[in-house]
């Protein structure tokens, strides 16, 4: 069975998003700078981006890393991404409110409302021995962590206090033992992976 990870960069504050998200802002006033080191990323930094993208057969995200609205969906829009997504493999976005698959690119993106055990079922099966990756924001990795669904957790924290209130890492997630078992350094992000301690 394919394993599932999480990939969020973070502040040391614990925060994946800033304050005052839009349409405009996606991820909050001073969210950009926790994704800093991924843009032009060289060295270890470069070696961890490929090491996080490879493998992956299927990734999970919430809505509102799909999209700015939380009602009804507007069909016209296709993502942040543009006409080329990063993504490559199906996505599959969690919601409430159905809506038919969409292909951008290479990327299919598929809407469950199910709930998050069925989203990973799907993506279980379209990866295949792949991994799944869960892609954010927050609530989505909140929800897989508090149910014990993820088995490594990758930060890369960026040396920045945003200072809230914006989204933070660990709302509602009950105490989970990890164990790192990687960190690489370099002057702009701190990464570490952890494995899940099971009972």
């Amino acid at each position: 069975m394919s394993i599932v990870t999480c990939d969020l960069s973070v502040s040391v504050d614990g925060y994946v998003a800033g304050p005052h998200q839009s349409v405009e802002n996606p991820i909050g006033e001073g969210g950009m700078a926790l994704h800093q080191w991924h843009f032009g990323a060289e060295g270890a930094d470069a070696a961890i981006v490929e090491e996080w993208q490879t493998g992956v057969g299927a990734y999970i995200m919430g809505r509102h890393m799909f999209g700015p609205d939380r009602g009804e969906w507007d069909l016209d829009w296709t993502g942040w991404w543009g006409d080329e997504p990063p993504y490559g493999v199906p996505v599959f976005v969690l919601g409430h409110r159905p809506r038919p698959s969409i292909q951008v690119g290479q990327t299919t993106f598929l809407f469950v409302t199910e709930g998050i055990a069925a989203a990973l079922v799907e993506a279980r099966a379209a990866a295949g021995e792949q991994r799944v990756a869960i892609a954010g924001g927050a609530s989505t990795a909140n929800q897989y962590l508090a149910a014990g669904l993820v088995d490594q957790l990758h930060l890369h924290i960026a040396p920045i206090v945003l200072g809230g209130p914006g989204e933070r890492l660990f709302d509602g997630v009950p105490r989970t033992d990890l164990e790192p078992v990687q960190v690489v350094a370099s002057p702009g992000v701190t990464h570490v992976k952890y494995a899940l301690v099971r009972p």
